[in-house]
């Protein structure tokens, strides 16, 4: 493996602006690295290697003309295939959008080819982001990097494996429930959790609209922050973005890396562990709790009583607004159309579609959801759970009162064999019951590698924040995997089985 792949993505920016290495040498060296390893993991979807190199040359005459760039120019990304891509296949995961091309960018796209970073391709996840392991996407399953044979988490599981099997040294996912921060929890990567909002959701295909935020994938929590700040900000574009400036994440994360914690409140949230957490994840999270203690911060005790409400709440605004947003999927307008043979009516041609093209966890979401607002039960379901989520972001306003963030496990287990929650949907959420209360409150939640379960796989710590305040994420976080990698001796992803390559 090259070393160009194993490096972090700011020390790659380092080497690329001191011009030690050229971008093109970059890219090429992941996009050799996904060619040797991804017929393994299954992490893209499409890879682009000529528009990368492209981009990468350019980026290296630029620089060469003494062009001022961006930090992370050159850097290459991969990238959710949930985002939309100009002139780049996105999918969703979904046969109904199978080979549609668009013709315009998301948002954050945008701000990434502004900045000159090479985008390597389109990484898998469940079809429409509605599971929590990325065995519903219509294209096949992605294999976590530390054992092929169990999930790389859900729904983006596809930027999650790329950046823990060295195939890209950053990614963007979406987080509706937890997809960012579970796989990076099960995968050994750190997953951030935007404040709703800060990011444009201009461009994403939408699950659940008052849920959605894409974020950064990465291996380290700098490396986060780098990525969080070019993406973030304002967008006109998205009605629901906020119209002020991102607090500053790459300070925090550098005043972080000094390890020193001193007068941090550091809230354990008591409804988040214990009964149904793995017996490892556990002891990592005391383990992680003692280091934060001794870099001076202080360790107290919080209680979020509705927070036990969260996943019953999610699954009925989630699948509701699902139901909603997926309702343009009929046939008529782009994507797939199923004609049948015999009187092909339009209501016979959405059926067909619709039938043929989506899999049978968002039939089952589109299903649940439009009962739940269907006349007669609208108040006692969804409106309910919409009450349910107010009392989840009033716990959150009174715990922060007494501390300044959160932290739980990210996830209750480490990942699980492939197949073995599939025929079991309820036990597949459960997977989401840490972090779905940061969606429905829509404050912003980091999650970092802690450490190997008993079973010798990564366990997740999450850490959560006011909303607006991503900045504090980044000072814990950063601070933790300083600690932390000092104990180790580097990092976690260095223990993880080298992978076979392909010859």
């Amino acid at each position: 493996m090259s070393d160009l792949t194993r490096i972090s993505a700011a020390t790659l920016a380092e080497k690329l602006s001191a011009g030690e290495v050229s971008s093109v040498e970059a890219t090429q060296a992941h996009l050799d690295r996904i060619t040797a390893v991804d017929g393994a993991v299954h992490a893209f979807l499409h890879v682009s290697a000529d528009e990368a190199l492209a981009t990468a040359a350019d980026v290296d005459q630029r620089r060469a003309a003494g062009e001022d760039l961006h930090a992370l120019a050159g850097v290459p990304i991969a990238v959710k295939d949930v985002v939309v891509t100009k002139g780049l296949p996105t999918t969703a995961g979904s046969k109904i959008l199978e080979g549609w091309v668009p013709p315009y960018d998301a948002t954050l796209v945008e701000r990434i080819k502004a900045a000159g970073l090479p985008i390597l391709g389109k990484t898998n996840m469940d079809e429409f982001a509605m599971g929590s392991s990325t065995e519903h996407s219509a294209y096949g399953n992605t294999h976590n990097p530390w054992d092929l044979t169990r999930i790389p988490g859900g729904s983006g599981g596809g930027s999650a494996a790329a950046v823990a099997a060295y195939e890209a040294p950053l990614a963007i996912g979406t987080d509706t429930g937890g997809s960012i921060r579970q796989p990076g929890a099960v995968t050994g990567t750190v997953g951030v959790k935007p404040t709703y909002g800060s990011v444009s959701r201009y461009g994403l295909i939408a699950m659940a609209s008052s849920l959605d935020q894409a974020g950064p994938v990465t291996r380290t929590v700098l490396d986060s922050a780098l990525l969080h700040e070019l993406i973030g900000g304002h967008d006109p574009l998205d009605s629901t973005s906020i119209a002020e400036p991102l607090p500053g994440l790459v300070a925090a994360a550098r005043q972080g890396a000094t390890g020193d914690l001193t007068g941090v409140r550091v809230g354990v949230i008591r409804e988040l562990q214990g009964e149904g957490y793995q017996a490892g994840v556990l002891a990592r999270f005391q383990e992680s709790l003692a280091i934060l203690e001794a870099a001076g911060a202080t360790i107290v005790e919080v209680s979020c009583p509705h927070f036990e409400y969260a996943l019953g709440a999610y699954y009925l605004i989630m699948p509701s607004e699902a139901s909603s947003n997926l309702a343009k999927f009929d046939g008529m307008r782009f994507g797939l159309r199923v004609v049948p043979e015999d009187n092909p009516t339009a209501e016979r041609v959405m059926s067909a579609t619709r039938g043929q093209g989506f899999g049978d966890e968002v039939k089952r979401r589109i299903i649940l959801g439009t009962y739940a607002l269907s006349a007669g039960y609208y108040d006692a379901y969804y409106g309910s759970a919409q009450k349910v989520r107010t009392l989840i972001q009033r716990d959150f306003d009174a715990a922060f009162a007494q501390a300044d963030v959160l932290v739980s496990p990210t996830a209750p287990t480490t990942a699980f064999k492939l197949g073995e929650k599939l025929d079991d949907p309820l036990a597949m959420y459960l997977n989401d019951v840490a972090t779905i209360p940061a969606n429905l409150a829509g404050v912003p939640g980091l999650s970092l590698p802690n450490g190997l379960s008993d079973d010798g796989l990564p366990v997740g710590f999450q850490v959560l924040a006011p909303a607006k305040a991503d900045d504090r994420l980044y000072r814990v976080g950063a601070a933790l995997e300083a600690l932390l990698e000092k104990n180790w001796g580097g990092p976690l992803l260095s223990q993880a089985p080298e992978l076979e390559v392909a010859r």
